[in-house]
């Protein structure tokens, strides 16, 4: 972080064999700083320099003074001090003039203090702002968009519009205002357009927002050599669906795949869980006609994950249509949900059984990983010891480890997660008690390459305009029981080895 002018800096005068230096001294900081800016400009060594102010300050012995306290010195502005001591070579002058924090634009503050920024609310805009602030935590979508070029289609303009706001949004710490996204949306789905009788434009649905966002982006945005579409390739879904009927027990099952792009949690009074809410979304009864039987009969309809994204979305359903009060309500019932998510659980039995060796050593791998997380915050102020293995050099083993047994399953498709474990990214909540009203919050994972153990993470709170941080505590506290702000969407991505 660049320096900020202290109110208690002032100049004084080195004197070191028979030449003189103005150096910049901040009585407020400890010794040590003061003898670093002289080393600067006489190459005297600290551990051997002997500075003549009140006494000899000596760097680098316990019987001296350290830390001694400058403020208690008397110095006065250009004050002469004599230093003793042998020089060496001189510090190298640093390549980059040195910027001080009030000197900033507010692009300058941004990049240096690593806060994004947040987007202005339009007018019952936040199911839409929290949306792209969670998908903001996809780089690869980013970096996607890059190639977005001007377009004649409502999909092009939507999708080129996304692209200058999170360009916009890189350059600044102030919020952003998202105008000309919305008002490409509104004109790509008019439902996004509806007012109320007095004339303020209407809440919507941040997953309804979503959806189309998501499918603009697929419209436009081309494969990178993997499936079809760039949003394919990250986000696509396979599910094997088998029908099956206790009606007609000999006729064989049938087996048929479908593609989506994001999950449903399906919410009951039953439902405690995400993965028993996502399993609810994928267990049916549908009626059809019997081939065998040559009437329609209830088939048992049980679909499964055959293919695993990098980023798996995933939709809590708690509204449903009321037709006493022709509104949708909503459904308060708290569904907890992970940090991290073990998609095996959902998946196929013949993709479970050719990714459980890389499932089982992944989950050996995250718990050393929590282990080493914690023995470095324990460590953290105290003595540093050396490490005989740093953990980039872990990180390298374990990634090793990982792509062998990739490689030994027969996984070649570029793109999928490999070992079924994810990581909540991001994530959307709904404030209120019904969809036309309330407020919708985004949330997203603080990610600054510090090693922290699974549920100690940080995140960011994009409350429109209003950016702050938060615990993984206050994340897991999101899921639901009350009109509360409660989980709505959950982004998740694939963990890296």
């Amino acid at each position: 972080m660049p320096p900020s002018r202290s109110q208690d800096a002032m100049n004084v005068t080195i004197k070191h064999s028979g030449k003189s230096f103005p150096v910049d001294v901040d009585v407020s900081a400890p010794a040590t700083a003061f003898k670093e800016s002289i080393y600067k400009v006489t190459g005297v060594p600290v551990d051997r320099m002997k500075v003549m102010v009140k006494g000899i300050l000596k760097l680098g012995t316990a019987d001296q003074q350290d830390d001694a306290d400058l403020s208690k010195l008397g110095l006065k502005a250009g004050q002469a001090i004599t230093v003793i001591g042998t020089a060496g070579p001189l510090p190298e002058a640093p390549t980059q003039q040195i910027v001080f924090l009030e000197d900033m634009d507010s692009s300058e503050l941004a990049q240096q203090a690593g806060i994004p920024p947040g987007l202005e609310n339009l007018g019952n805009t936040c199911y839409l702002n929290s949306t792209l602030q969670a998908l903001r935590t996809v780089p690869e979508l980013q970096t996607a968009l890059e190639g977005a070029s001007s377009s004649n289609s409502a999909e092009g303009r939507l999708t080129v519009s996304l692209k200058n706001l999170y360009t916009g949004m890189s350059k600044t710490a102030d919020p952003v205002s998202p105008f000309a996204l919305v008002t490409n949306l509104r004109t790509l789905a008019p439902q996004f357009a509806e007012q109320d009788q007095r004339g303020m434009y209407s809440q919507q649905d941040a997953d309804e927002a979503w959806t189309q966002v998501i499918s603009a982006l697929r419209a436009t945005l081309p494969s990178q050599g993997g499936r079809g579409t760039f949003i394919d390739d990250l986000m696509s879904i396979t599910l094997t669906k088998t029908l099956t009927s206790p009606e007609a027990p000999n006729e064989p099952p049938a087996v048929s795949t479908e593609h989506v792009l994001k999950l449903e949690c399906n919410i009951t009074i039953d439902t405690n869980f995400l993965v028993s809410g996502i399993l609810d979304g994928l267990d049916e009864k549908i009626e059809k006609n019997s081939p065998s039987l040559g009437r329609t009969i209830v088939y048992d309809s049980k679909s499964r994950l055959s293919r695993l994204p990098q980023y798996l979305a995933v939709h809590l359903v708690r509204f449903y249509w009321r037709r006493d009060i022709q509104k949708k309500a909503k459904i308060m019932r708290k569904v907890k949900f992970p940090l991290q998510l073990n998609a095996l659980e959902i998946s196929t039995e013949e993709l479970s059984k050719q990714l459980q060796p890389i499932n089982t050593a992944a989950n050996n791998i995250l718990k050393t990983r929590d282990d080493r997380a914690k023995i470095a915050k324990r460590a953290k102020g105290k003595a540093a010891q050396a490490e005989e293995v740093t953990e980039e050099q872990h990180r390298d083993k374990e990634h090793k480890e990982i792509e062998e047994l990739v490689s030994a399953a027969g996984i070649t498709e570029k793109g999928v997660n490999a070992t079924g474990m994810y990581e909540l990214c991001a994530m959307v909540t709904h404030k209120g008690a019904s969809a036309e009203s309330g407020h919708y919050i985004g949330w997203t994972r603080k990610d600054d390459g510090e090693i922290t153990a699974s549920g100690e993470e940080q995140w960011y709170k994009f409350d429109d305009d209003k950016v702050s941080t938060v615990t993984a505590d206050k994340i897991l506290s999101l899921d639901g029981g009350g009109e509360d702000s409660v989980a709505y969407i959950l982004l998740y991505r694939a963990i890296n080895f």
